[in-house]
């Protein structure tokens, strides 16, 4: 494993990790780190399957390109990422493809308030604001802000067809400097009403199937839309898997191993959908720590920091999971829990006064704090 945090959980479940310098969500990745890294943990294992790419990539192609050099990819290649993730050549694919998607601009623009700026190859949702009038900062774009509810339609492609998983429900966590921060997504039990209707949830999957085709993507994908009554716009693909693996892997295959094998070309055999509802929020930081307290995580808690690590203010702490009958009880159980986090975290402190004013040294090989990672 390769990342910029090495949490609690990541660590007890990896074989080998290498941590990465630099900040999640910054828009550009440690070439030489990333490749090093790759390199010395293929030599530990004795070589490689391949390599599965996250979240933080998706505004470096060429470097994507480097990797796939060295290793086998498994999933989108560099030109596929182009494609989906340059947002002029994604409109205008969308357009040729009878897609429907906001009209983006290289901007400046006098309308206020009517477009979004967004970063190009940006994720999470912490990069975009509200526009106002003037130019457009250097490596952003300006997307005409639509009405209507945050979806997305996960889904597995081999390139040649797709097979969709769920249609999920998202949410935001507003902060001052971030308005749009991604904060959680759900998805709805096998047999509970859904909250779109099914003809549009065929079109969104018939656009997406559309799009893998054209671009020839592979692996776990996402297709976040907003939808507004009977229409819909499709804001972007994600060509990886991303936060909502803790809402979709509940199949008796592990999802990872469905993404390897449609990003090898062999579309799987997916298991029927859960009975129960699922989802996942984020708990974002209230104040900087310094250093973590030790903490007696509860089994549904992920992405876990390591006591004595770095978490700054509005950096998330960690993801809760919960699942329920249908989706208002697991809405439900998340805030809760999330609550109980936050409970938790101020009880050890309390009782344990655990202060430090600096973080604690860290081990050789693991991160040494977490900034917004999603």
């Amino acid at each position: 494993m390769l990342d910029l945090f090495g949490d609690e959980d990541t660590l007890a479940l990896a074989e080998r990790h290498r941590p990465l310098p630099g900040r999640f969500g910054a828009g550009r990745r440690d070439r030489a780190g990333v490749l090093a890294g790759l390199d010395d943990l293929s030599e530990q294992a004795g070589g490689a399957l391949g390599v599965v790419l996250g979240s933080g990539f998706e505004g470096a192609p060429d470097l994507i390109a480097e990797i796939a050099a060295r290793h086998r990819l498994l999933g989108a290649g560099a030109e596929t990422v182009a494609a989906l993730k340059d947002p002029f050549r994604f409109a205008a694919l969308c357009e040729r493809l009878a897609v429907p998607h906001p009209a983006v601009s290289a901007g400046p623009v006098t309308q206020r308030g009517a477009w979004l700026v967004k970063r190009a190859g940006g994720c999470g949702g912490a990069h975009i604001r509200a526009s106002a009038a003037g130019a457009v900062p250097p490596g952003h774009y300006l997307q005409a802000r639509m009405p209507g509810r945050a979806f997305a339609l996960n889904f597995l492609s081999d390139g040649r067809r797709i097979e969709p998983l769920a249609l999920t429900e998202q949410w935001q966590s507003p902060s001052p400097l971030r308005p749009f921060r991604y904060a959680g997504a759900l998805a709805r039990g096998r047999d509970e009403a859904g909250p779109v209707p099914a003809s549009l949830v065929a079109e969104i999957a018939e656009a997406a199937h559309r799009l893998a085709r054209a671009t020839g993507l592979t692996g776990l994908a996402s297709a976040d839309c907003l939808v507004d009554g009977e229409r819909w716009w499709l804001l972007e693909i994600n060509p990886r898997p991303g936060a909502t693996l803790d809402v979709l892997d509940r199949r008796p295959t592990p999802l990872l191993i469905h993404h390897i094998e449609a990003a090898l070309g062999r579309m799987p055999s997916i298991e029927a959908a859960p009975a129960d509802a699922t989802g996942a929020e984020i708990c974002y930081a209230a104040q900087t720590r310094a250093a973590m307290p030790p903490l007696d995580w509860p089994d549904h808690v992920r992405d876990r920091p390591r006591a004595g690590s770095l978490v700054a203010r509005d950096a998330p702490l960690c993801t809760v999971t919960a699942s329920g009958p249908d989706a208002a009880a697991v809405k439900e159980e998340l805030r809760a829990r999330a609550e109980q986090v936050r409970a938790l975290l101020e009880e050890t402190e309390n009782n344990h006064e655990f202060q430090h004013d600096r973080a604690e040294p860290q081990c050789p090989g693991r991160a040494v704090g977490r900034e917004p990672r999603r």
